[in-house]
C-alpha cells in the first residue's frame, strides 16, 4: 500500500509545506493539496514541487466547475511538467454550498461534466485539436460572438499524455462513473467493513466497462493517524471535520456526506447530527456523532489495532491510506505504517 497526506485547507503555507517534505523523508509516497474556498491548490501544489523530489502531488480536488476543462489541462500538464512527471489530477464536483455560494455558478449536471472534463483533459494532453462543443456553451449566443473562435491544440508538448486522474465520488452514479474512466478513487468517511454495501453494485457496474489500459482502479481511503497505546483520546480530534460535513456542508436533502453516514446504517445519528449542526449546536452536533463512524474511519489506536485496520482497508481494495498524523511524533508514526503496510 502506498501512503498519503492532505495538507490542511488553512494555516501557514510555509510550515505545512516543511512538514509535508518531512513526511516525505518519513516514507510519504503522495500528498493531496485540498482547495475549498482557501488558497488555490495549483499555487501549492507548484511549490511542493519545488521543495520535494520523490512523492506524487495531486490536487484533492479542484472543483470542476471552477475552471474550464482547458484550464483544468493547463494547469495539470504545467504541474506535471515542473514536477517532472509527478502530477495526479484529482477533481470532484464538490457542492451546491462551495460551487454556488463560492464561485456563483450553477451547480449542474455534475456526472456528464466530470466525463467531459475528463474526456478533454485527456484530448488536450495528446494535443489533439479541441473545438469544444460539449456541456460548456459559448459565453454569448450564436452569432453573437467575436468570429475568431477556431479549433487549437495545446501549444506545450505535455510531459506525459496520460496524467493520472482521481475522482472525489460518493454518490452511486459518480462512483459509477469513476470505476469507469479515472485511474484513482477518492472517497470520503470510507469505512471499510460497510464500503461494500454502499458502492459494490457502481464500482462492479462502472468496472465492466474499464479499459483495460487504465489498470486497476485506486482507492485512496484512512484519517487521522495515531499509533500508541495511550492515543485513543485523540479520536475526539476526528469529531469537528466530521460534523461539519455531515452536519453543515448543505441543507437537508442536500448533503452527501450525511447521506452516506446514513447508508452506513446510522440514520438516526445522522439526522440528529445534521439537526443540531444547521441550528447552531457545534458541540452537540459534534457528541452525536456515533464513536463506532469515528473509531472505525481514523487509524488511531494500539499497533496492533491499526494493523488490523490495515487489513480491513486491504480486504475493502484500499491501495492508498491517505493519514493525518495527529500524534506526538508524526515522523515515527508514518515511518511505523510504512512498516506495518510493507
Amino acid at each position: 500500500m502506498q501512503l498519503a497526506t492532505s495538507l490542511q485547507y488553512a494555516g501557514d503555507v510555509q510550515s505545512t509545506v516543511a512538514q509535508a517534505v518531512a513526511l516525505e523523508d518519513a516514507g510519504l509516497d503522495m500528498v493531496f493539496v485540498a482547495e475549498a474556498y482557501g488558497f488555490d491548490a495549483p499555487s501549492i501544489m507548484g511549490f511542493l514541487a519545488a521543495r520535494t523530489t520523490r512523492m506524487q502531488i495531486a490536487s484533492g480536488i479542484l472543483p470542476i466547475y471552477s475552471r474550464t476543462p482547458a484550464l483544468i489541462a493547463q494547469t495539470a500538464a504545467g504541474l506535471d511538467a515542473v514536477s517532472q512527471g509527478r502530477a495526479i489530477l484529482g477533481l470532484g464536483a464538490s457542492g451546491p454550498q462551495v460551487v454556488e455560494g463560492w464561485h456563483g455558478v450553477p451547480y449542474d449536471r455534475p456526472v456528464a461534466r466530470t466525463r467531459e472534463v475528463v474526456e478533454l483533459c485527456r484530448r488536450i494532453w495528446r494535443r489533439e485539436i479541441i473545438t469544444n462543443e460539449g456541456l460548456y456553451p459559448l459565453p454569448l449566443p450564436a452569432g453573437q460572438g467575436t468570429g475568431l473562435g477556431k479549433p487549437l491544440k495545446i501549444l506545450a508538448h505535455p510531459l506525459r499524455d496520460r496524467i493520472p486522474v482521481y475522482l472525489a465520488a460518493l454518490g452511486a452514479q459518480n462512483v459509477r462513473l469513476t470505476a469507469e474512466i479515472a485511474e484513482g478513487w477518492l472517497p470520503f468517511l470510507f469505512l471499510p467493513e460497510r464500503a461494500d454495501q454502499v458502492w459494490g453494485k457502481a464500482l462492479a457496474e462502472g468496472g465492466a466497462l474499464r479499459d483495460p489500459q487504465l489498470g486497476p482502479l485506486q482507492t485512496v481511503a484512512a484519517g487521522l493517524l495515531a499509533i500508541g497505546d495511550d492515543v485513543a483520546g485523540l479520536r475526539e480530534l476526528a469529531r469537528p471535520g466530521t460534523a461539519l460535513y455531515v452536519g453543515g456542508m448543505g441543507a437537508k436533502g442536500r448533503n452527501f456526506y450525511n447521506d452516506l453516514v446514513a447508508k452506513y446504517g446510522f440514520e438516526a445519528e445522522a439526522e440528529r447530527v445534521q439537526e443540531l449542526y444547521l441550528a447552531g449546536h457545534k458541540k452537540e452536533a459534534m457528541a452525536a456523532l456515533p464513536d463506532e463512524l469515528i473509531e472505525l474511519t481514523n487509524l488511531i489506536g494500539p499497533e496492533g489495532w491499526v494493523r488490523d485496520r490495515i487489513a480491513a482497508y486491504r480486504e475493502a481494495r484500499v491501495t492508498v491510506l491517505n493519514v493525518s498524523p495527529v500524534g506526538t511524533d508524526p515522523l515515527a508514526d508514518v515511518r511505523r505504517l510504512r512498516e506495518l503496510t510493507a
